[in-house]
């Protein structure tokens, strides 16, 4: 077991394919792809890929800290507390455990992610 891993941005795996939850759904008909990629910490830390098509959904982290780095794409995420923030290829930001709000998919976005539960 190597303690270094690299994570695969384009992966040719077959993705997880889900839709988001009918009480979360605002607007559109949006999908998402999910590409695990490492699972440690006795399934407390996840890495992988995930990419969703344009659309509103809330999004409530829970107990749920996650940094995200998009790779391509237009997101503009609102916290219900706040102002709301565009986030594109290239930027990264963190959504710390207890945040709720709205991810508005603007154009379709694939980002990094790494979750912490």
């Amino acid at each position: 077991m190597t303690l270094l891993k690299t994570i695969d941005t384009n992966p040719a795996a077959t993705p997880r394919e889900s839709k988001p939850l009918p009480e979360r759904l605002i607007s559109g008909d949006p999908s998402f792809k999910t590409w695990p990629q490492d699972v440690t910490r006795g399934e407390m830390i996840h890495t992988g890929i995930w990419e969703a098509t344009p659309g509103e959904t809330r999004s409530i982290k829970g107990e749920t800290f996650e940094f995200c780095h998009i790779l391509s794409g237009i997101v503009e995420i609102t916290p219900d507390d706040g102002v709301p923030t565009l986030y594109k290829a290239g930027d990264s930001f963190v959504m710390k455990p207890g945040f709720v709000g709205v991810w508005k998919t603007i154009e379709t976005v694939r980002k990094i992610y790494v979750t912490i539960m």
